[in-house]
C-alpha cells in the first residue's frame, strides 16, 4: 500500500481503520519472507519437548485467534487443545499440575495484566510457554520461554485488524512447524488478500443493505467458526449493533428460534468439510425467510440474499480464515461509517496494553 493512498484513507471517516486493513497484504508478505524461518525454529524447539496437551489464553479479538489456533492443532496436529479461564489461577489461586502442557498465550500487546500472571503461573507449575505477540518487547514475550513476534507493526485503530490476521498467520506456520512442515501453502495469501481488498465499492454496496439492522446473527463451522466469532466482534465495536456468533451446531438448539426475515444473517461457507457441515443449517435459515448474507464460494453466495464471493479454490480449508475476515473487515468499517459512527474513535475503548 503507497503512503499516498495511506494517507487519503486516513483523512476520511474511518480512515485510520481503512488504512490498517489495507495493510494486510503486506504483513502476510512479510510475514512469510521475514518471520516463517523464526516460526519454524520455534516450533522445531517445541516440538522436541512432546507436549501432551495444549492450553491457550487470550483475550478479545486474540481470544478469537487463539480458537482458530485450537482447530489448527487438533485437526492438523492430533494435540488436544482447551482455551483456559484465567480466573482459575488469577483470582482463585488454582495450581494444576502442567507438566509437559504447552501454554499458548496471545495477545497483540502483550501487556494484559491476567494473561501475564497466568503464564508467568503456567511456567511455575512446569508448563512449556509461548506468547504470540505484535510486540517483542512485551511483559507477556518476557514472562514467557518462548515468543512469535506477529510483525503486523504499530496498529493505531482501536479495532483490531491486522494483527488478527496476523496472528492467524503466524499460529498457522507454528502448527505447521510442530509437523516438521514449512506452510507453503500460505503464499498465495497475500496476493489473494491484495484481490479481495480491491473490492471496496462492493463492501460499501453491501453495507448499505444493513445499514439500520437492529442486530446480526453471525455463524459458522469449523475453521470459519472464530471468523463469525470476530465479525460479530468487529460490528459490535465499531458500529453498537448487538451482533450475536454461533457455531451452526449451537445455533440449531434454541437459538435458531429468534431467526427471522427483519434480522440479517452472516454466515461464512469455508469451502471444505465445514461449508459441509454447514448445510443442513442453511436449509433450516432459508426455511425461516432468513435474510443471508453469505462470504463463500460463488454457488454459496447465489443462493443467498446477498454476499461476497471469495477466491478459494487455490485455498486449504485451514487457510482460508485468514481470507474470510477480510470483506468482513470492509463491511465492519463501511457500516458504521452509514450509520453515521467513526470507528476509529469507538465510544468506551482505549488504546492500551490491557484493552487488547
Amino acid at each position: 500500500m503507497s503512503a499516498a493512498f495511506s494517507a487519503g484513507l486516513s483523512e476520511q471517516p474511518g480512515g485510520i481503520l481503512a488504512a490498517e486493513v489495507a495493510e494486510q497484504p503486506a504483513v502476510l508478505r512479510r510475514i512469510l519472507s521475514e518471520g516463517a524461518p523464526r516460526i519454524r525454529e520455534t516450533a522445531a524447539a517445541i516440538a522436541a519437548k512432546k507436549p501432551r496437551f495444549v492450553l491457550l489464553t487470550a483475550r478479545g479479538t486474540s481470544d478469537n485467534a487463539a480458537l482458530y489456533a485450537k482447530y489448527l492443532l487438533e485437526i492438523r496436529r492430533g494435540l488436544p487443545c482447551g482455551l483456559t479461564s484465567m480466573s482459575t489461577t488469577t483470582a482463585y489461586g488454582a495450581k494444576p499440575d502442567l507438566t509437559d502442557v504447552l501454554v499458548v498465550g496471545v495477545s497483540q500487546w502483550g501487556g494484559s495484566p491476567d494473561l501475564v500472571t497466568s503464564t508467568w503461573a503456567a511456567r511455575d507449575a512446569g508448563a512449556t510457554t509461548l506468547a504470540v505477540t505484535n510486540d517483542p518487547d512485551s511483559a507477556l514475550a518476557a514472562v514467557a520461554e518462548f515468543h512469535i513476534d506477529v510483525m503486523a507493526g504499530r496498529e493505531r485503530a482501536l479495532p483490531a485488524t491486522k494483527s488478527y490476521t496476523a496472528s492467524l498467520l503466524s499460529l498457522y506456520l507454528f502448527a505447521e512447524g510442530l509437523g516438521g512442515g514449512d506452510g507453503a501453502a500460505a503464499g498465495v495469501l497475500p496476493d489473494l488478500a491484495d484481490q479481495i481488498l480491491a473490492r471496496r465499492d462492493e463492501a460499501r454496496t453491501l453495507a448499505a443493505r444493513y445499514r439500520f439492522a437492529d442486530r446480526m446473527v453471525v455463524i459458522s463451522r469449523g475453521y470459519g467458526y472464530p471468523t463469525a466469532r470476530e465479525t460479530a466482534l468487529k460490528l459490535q465495536e465499531t458500529s453498537y449493533i448487538p451482533a450475536l456468533s454461533y457455531s451452526g451446531a449451537d445455533l440449531l438448539h434454541g437459538p435458531l428460534a429468534m431467526i427471522d426475515p427483519l434480522s440479517p444473517v452472516i454466515v461464512i461457507v469455508p469451502d471444505g468439510k465445514g461449508g459441509e457441515a454447514l448445510q443442513p443449517v442453511l436449509g433450516r435459515l432459508r426455511g425461516r425467510g432468513a435474510d443471508l448474507f453469505v462470504v463463500g464460494t460463488r454457488s454459496e453466495v447465489d443462493k443467498a440474499s446477498a454476499g461476497f464471493v471469495l477466491p478459494t479454490d487455490e485455498v486449504p480449508e485451514e487457510l482460508q480464515p485468514i481470507l474470510e475476515i477480510l470483506p468482513l473487515h470492509l463491511l465492519a468499517r463501511e457500516i458504521a461509517v452509514a450509520r453515521g459512527q467513526d470507528p476509529d474513535v469507538p465510544r468506551t475503548m482505549a488504546k492500551t496494553p490491557e484493552s487488547r
